[in-house]
């Protein structure tokens, strides 16, 4: 069974062979900096797959603008760990992503939403009702239409012989004097 020999270059030699498009310098960059940008990359991004992804999107981002790199600016190696780690953050705040972690098999999930149908909230054991009862008899009002009787703003408006304006005021302070009963 054969081994495959690891190439290292030293910086400048391998700074060269990049410029120059040698294929051994992608040869040498993976031998010796595959592991510790993916352990950038996958420190960002999860899961492992996605992170290996990004690793070979980060070789070929390197080999691509490798005679942009300027040795007086930094060391090779930074250079390319903050091309990973740009890589990285891109594809956290890439829409795909946002959206493909917004979406789950519903197999993975059916015990934790079978777990979740049990568990119940109730205004009162908490002390909401009662730090709402606690505010302004105008704000009570508004505040327990909406959020305990499920009116909407409109509906509350209508039932209360107010502005629809006045009603959102009077919600937005009302959330505004709840919110310093929790700072």
């Amino acid at each position: 069974m054969a081994t495959t020999k690891k190439i290292s270059l030293s910086e400048e030699e391998l700074v060269g062979a990049l410029k120059n498009r040698h294929t051994i310098a992608v040869q040498a960059l993976y031998d010796m900096y595959s592991a510790a940008l993916l352990g950038v990359i996958s420190r960002i991004v999860q899961p492992i797959e996605l992170a290996e992804d990004l690793l070979q999107e980060t070789f070929i981002k390197i080999w691509n603008s490798g005679e942009s790199y300027d040795a007086s600016k930094g060391r090779l190696f930074t250079w390319m760990m903050n091309i990973a780690r740009n890589l990285a953050i891109d594809k956290l705040r890439s829409k795909d992503f946002k959206n493909s972690n917004k979406n789950q098999d519903i197999e993975n999930n059916v015990d934790f939403i079978d777990a979740q149908k049990e568990i119940s909230f109730n205004a009162d054991t908490l002390g909401i009702k009662d730090m709402v009862t606690a505010l302004k008899p105008e704000f009570t009002s508004v505040l327990d239409m909406v959020y305990f009787k499920g009116y909407t703003h409109v509906e509350a408006a209508e039932e209360l012989n107010l502005p629809l304006g006045t009603v959102k005021t009077r919600i937005r302070m009302a959330i505004m004097e709840l919110r310093k009963n929790f700072n």
